[in-house]
C-alpha cells in the first residue's frame, strides 16, 4: 500500500492535477480547447520531437526492435477489440468505434509526463520513439476504420504524412546523425517551445474532457474502454522478451502501451461522423478510469 500510495503521489498526482486545472478553469476562462490543441498539436508537438530526437542517442537495431514491439502490442489490441465487437454482433460503425480506441492510445498528453515522472528526464527520448511509432500506425488504422462501414477511402490517409509531428522527425534525424550544432537564436526558441508541449497538453486535456461532459455509462462503453486499458500492458509484459529490450526500454514501452484512448480519436471520429458522442465519451471514461489501471501497472514494473 505505501509503494502505490507512493506512485499515486509521485508520478499520477502530478500529471491529473493539471488536467483538473484544465477541466476546472477553462468554462470560467471560455478557454477553447480547439485553439489551445492545435497551438499543441502544430507547434509545440513538432518542436518538442525535433528537439527531444536532436539530442537522443538510441542504436537504430533498438530503435527497430522498440517500434516492433509497439506495433505488435498495439496490433494484438486492435485484434482483440475486433473479435469481441463480432462477436458481440455489433453494427460496422461500432465495430470501427472498438477498433480506433484500441488503436490510439495517450501516448502524448499522458505517456510522455508519466514517463518522465516515473522513470526520469532519460526516459523522454525513449518514450518519444514510442509516442512517433504509434502514432503513424493509430493514423493509418484509424482512417481505415472510420471509412470501414461505407467503403475504404485514401482521401484522408494522406493526412498521415502532413501530421506535424511526422514532419519534424527528418530535420530532428538529420541534426542528429550529423552532429550539426545549432546556433542559440534557433535552438533556444525551440527549446522553450518544447518544455511548454507538456503541461499545455494536460491542461489542454482537461478543457476537453469538460467540454465532453460527464460520459454516459453502457456496455460498449466499459468494454471499449476496457479493451484499451487492460489489453495493451498484458500483451507487452507477455511479448516484451521477445524484442530482448533493455530495461529501460521496456519498461518504457509497457507504460506506453498501458495509456487510455487518445482525445485524438473522438476528433476522427466527429470528422468521419462515426459514432461521436460514444466514442467522445469512452475517450473520457477510458482517460479518467486510467488512474486505477496505470498505478497498478507501475505497482508491477
Amino acid at each position: 500500500m505505501p509503494a502505490l500510495l507512493g506512485i499515486f503521489l509521485n508520478v499520477l498526482a502530478p500529471v491529473f492535477l493539471l488536467v483538473l486545472l484544465g477541466y476546472l478553469v477553462a468554462p470560467g476562462l471560455q478557454l477553447e480547447a480547439r485553439t489551445l490543441s492545435r497551438f499543441a498539436y502544430f507547434i509545440l508537438t513538432p518542436a518538442f520531437i525535433f528537439n527531444t530526437l536532436s539530442n537522443t542517442r538510441i542504436d537504430a537495431g533498438l530503435a527497430g526492435r522498440m517500434v516492433g514491439f509497439i506495433s505488435l502490442v498495439y496490433l494484438g489490441s486492435i485484434l482483440v477489440a475486433f473479435v469481441v465487437a463480432r462477436l458481440l454482433r455489433r453494427s460496422a460503425a461500432m465495430t470501427a468505434a472498438y477498433v480506433m480506441i484500441a488503436a490510439f492510445g495517450n501516448v502524448g498528453n499522458f505517456g510522455l509526463p508519466i514517463v518522465q515522472f516515473a522513470l526520469g528526464p532519460d526516459a523522454l527520448g525513449v518514450a518519444t520513439v514510442y509516442f512517433l511509432a504509434n502514432l503513424v500506425l493509430a493514423f493509418v488504422v484509424c482512417v481505415a476504420a472510420a471509412n470501414f462501414s461505407r467503403g475504404f477511402s485514401l482521401g484522408m490517409a494522406a493526412q498521415v504524412l502532413r501530421t506535424p509531428a511526422l514532419i519534424a522527425l527528418l530535420p530532428a534525424l538529420a541534426v542528429n546523425w550529423s552532429g550539426f550544432a545549432l546556433p542559440p537564436v534557433v535552438s533556444r526558441p525551440v527549446d522553450l517551445l518544447a518544455d511548454a508541449l507538456i503541461p499545455v497538453m494536460l491542461v489542454v486535456l482537461g478543457a476537453q474532457l469538460a467540454a465532453a461532459g460527464v460520459p454516459r455509462l453502457s456496455l460498449d462503453l466499459l468494454l471499449a474502454s476496457g479493451i484499451r486499458l487492460v489489453s495493451g500492458p498484458l500483451i507487452g509484459f507477455a511479448i516484451v522478451g521477445w524484442f530482448r529490450l533493455p530495461e529501460l526500454e521496456a519498461a518504457v514501452g509497457i507504460l506506453q502501451a498501458s495509456m487510455p484512448a487518445a482525445v485524438l480519436v473522438s476528433i476522427i471520429a466527429m470528422e468521419n461522423d462515426l459514432l461521436p458522442e460514444f466514442v467522445t465519451a469512452t475517450v473520457l471514461f477510458s482517460n479518467l478510469a486510467s488512474i486505477v489501471t496505470l498505478a497498478i501497472v507501475l505497482l508491477v514494473l
